[in-house]
């Protein structure tokens, strides 16, 4: 039988996959699903440039929702407010005819795919991204001093540099959750959450800003033309061509063409959306918490959203996302940021990230020469790679008898920014190093270089904490979402390096999600003047409690692990004065390369 009761969906598009949710009008998640979405690495760029297409994610958003309302046996009419989060990817749809525009170089011909989008994780504008912080322009401060290459500013600049005129004349541009809500309502309404963060939007009255676009950077960078028409193909200027919301604003009611595409009714209200890590930071801190070693305790009084400026999110997949919300604005080196308005108006976000954390792991484990046979051996036991290595290592440091499994790797040091540092170094160049290797191409070698990974994770976890701290902020706890969670060696190697509890949400693996719903409750609350509830009191109405894990480390191993910070740090530093030093000798020519 189906429910009348008022119910909400999310909608979640990551780099892998589209998931959808329902909750109930408790946050309760009824139904969840999910489906894969297609990723092209073009041939004609040696395979490093990465993109998607609104249209297959639109496919397979629609084939979630029409799941999750299905077995969630809610009838659509109970349906009253739809969230959407995305990654921070572009997307480019012509300003005339609002269709796909390709981003496949070199001669941006669509071959039926509509790949329209470059993804966050495409490096292709490094050259353009240089040229940006060149002009040290004061906007930069907001981005934690440099402007990164996951960022959007370089990737239309980068069009710029190589789409043939004409077509890059019809161009606009959105951030891939904007353009999602565009999809799902018609109109051209921008979030606060995706232009500030990702797109060099200074929000009016921060820092003398007038119009919220900064016409002298634009000039100065080359994309001058942007700024004709008010800045049309951005967005417009908000309140005069334009209208920018923070999350889970009403942005209007679903379309015609849209509620028919997911199965819905017409003009169920559509929020205003979010990029996927802040729709974690939603999901996550508003719980209400007791630090405790119980677990989380409901029956404590509302929070207030003073509490949250304590909790660090930090949103774990592929890559890892660290937000700190404040209530003014706090500067920080390497972490972007300060961002105004994104998710509360009013209210300041800040963001530390590491560019690959679950990918590293993957990475360093698929290369291995023991991999093959350890996975056979980890799916035998019905276990994860994982779970598998994990208890290995336990296993491992009663063999060797050692005082515990970060004795196993105490004299191995492992460095990993392969794919560059996001913070707090905020360079590009950044790479992995390692002192200790040997010849060991054993599962045991493997299982103490799985180690060392996730050793380096929490070690610059603590580096960004640290840095944050230092600026200004006040983080005591790490509230934690994403498939990390599940790594119980991982979390406590975080809870002790940051010497932190770290709080994992009920909904481990569907926390962004969860998030995304929230802001469709939010726009479904809006009144005839358009007013919504604010975000902290549906984050602390709708949030579930979860457990809290406390560092299980003895003093031995604190200070071992402390020694090692020390050794990271080293690391981190010497490897960017080896690099200047080479520099210096062969010339700046080949600095880049």
């Amino acid at each position: 039988m189906s429910s009348s009761a008022d119910h909400y969906i999310g909608i979640d598009v990551g780099t892998g996959s589209a998931r959808a949710c329902v909750i109930d009008s408790t946050g309760e998640i009824k139904a969840l699903a999910s489906q894969d979405i297609q990723l092209w690495k073009p041939t004609s760029y040696g395979g490093l440039h990465y993109e998607q297409s609104t249209t297959d994610i639109w496919k397979s958003i629609c084939a979630c929702v029409k799941r999750v309302v299905a077995e969630a046996k809610v009838d659509p009419s109970a349906i009253k407010g739809i969230g959407f989060d995305a990654t921070c990817s572009l997307a480019v749809f012509t300003h005339d005819t609002d269709e796909p525009v390709s981003v496949t170089g070199p001669d941006f011909a669509n071959d039926g795919d509509d790949r329209n989008v470059i993804l966050w994780l495409d490096h292709r504008p490094l050259e353009e991204a240089t040229s940006i912080n060149n002009t040290n322009h004061n906007l930069l401060r907001y981005v934690g001093g440099t402007m990164s290459v996951e960022m959007e500013i370089p990737k239309v600049l980068w069009l710029k540099n190589n789409m043939p005129a004409e077509l890059f004349d019809r161009c606009k541009f959105y951030d891939l959750a904007d353009a999602l809500t565009h999809m799902a309502t018609g109109t051209e309404t921008r979030s606060f959450c995706s232009t500030v963060c990702k797109q060099g939007f200074v929000p009016v009255g921060v820092d003398g800003s007038v119009k919220g676009w900064q016409e002298d950077f634009y000039h100065s960078i080359g994309l001058g033309d942007l700024v004709k028409d008010d800045y049309k193909r951005m967005g417009g200027v908000n309140g005069v061509s334009g209208s920018f919301l923070s999350a889970g604003e009403l942005v209007g009611g679903l379309s015609e063409k849209a509620a028919q595409d997911l199965g819905l009714p017409p003009d169920i209200a559509v929020g205003s959306g979010v990029i996927d890590a802040y729709a974690g930071w939603i999901g996550t801190v508003g719980a209400k918490v007791k630090l405790s070693r119980d677990q989380l305790d409901e029956t404590i009084p509302p929070n207030d959203v003073s509490q949250a400026f304590t909790r660090l999110a930090s949103v774990a997949g592929t890559s890892t996302c660290h937000l700190a919300m404040s209530r003014n604005p706090i500067f920080v080196p390497g972490v972007w940021g300060p961002y105004r308005d994104v998710l509360m108006p009013e209210f300041w976000m800040a963001e530390g990230g590491q560019s690959a954390t679950g990918e590293l792991m993957k990475h360093m484990l698929e290369t291995h020469p023991a991999y093959q046979e350890t996975l056979k051996e980890a799916t035998s036991a019905g276990k994860s790679i994982y779970d598998f290595l994990n208890g290995h290592l336990r296993l491992l440091a009663k063999a060797r008898k050692v005082p515990s499994v970060p004795h196993l790797a105490r004299h191995f040091f492992f460095y990993g920014d392969l794919w560059g540092n996001r913070s707090p170094v905020a360079d590009p160049n950044m790479r992995g190093a390692v002192i200790g290797l040997s010849s060991d191409v054993s599962k045991d070698g493997m299982a103490i270089l799985y180690y060392a990974t996730m050793e380096f994770i929490a070690l610059q976890t603590r580096q960004i904490v640290e840095t944050m701290n230092k600026a200004g902020h006040s983080i005591s706890s790490i509230f934690m979402s994403g498939s990390q969670c599940q790594n119980d060696v991982l979390v406590d190697l975080i809870a002790t390096a940051c010497d932190m509890p770290v709080l994992i949400p009920r909904y481990v693996n569907a926390a962004v999600v969860h998030g995304a719903a929230m802001l469709g409750a939010k726009a479904a609350s809006a009144g005839p003047d358009g007013a919504t509830e604010p975000l902290w009191n549906i984050m602390d109405r709708m949030s579930k409690p979860g457990g809290t894990v406390w560092s299980q480390a003895d003093e031995a191993e604190k200070m071992l692990l402390a020694a090692k910070y020390e050794v990271f740090l080293d690391q981190c530093r010497t490897q960017q004065e080896y690099r200047k030093k080479i520099d210096e000798a062969t010339g700046a020519t080949l600095a880049s390369n």
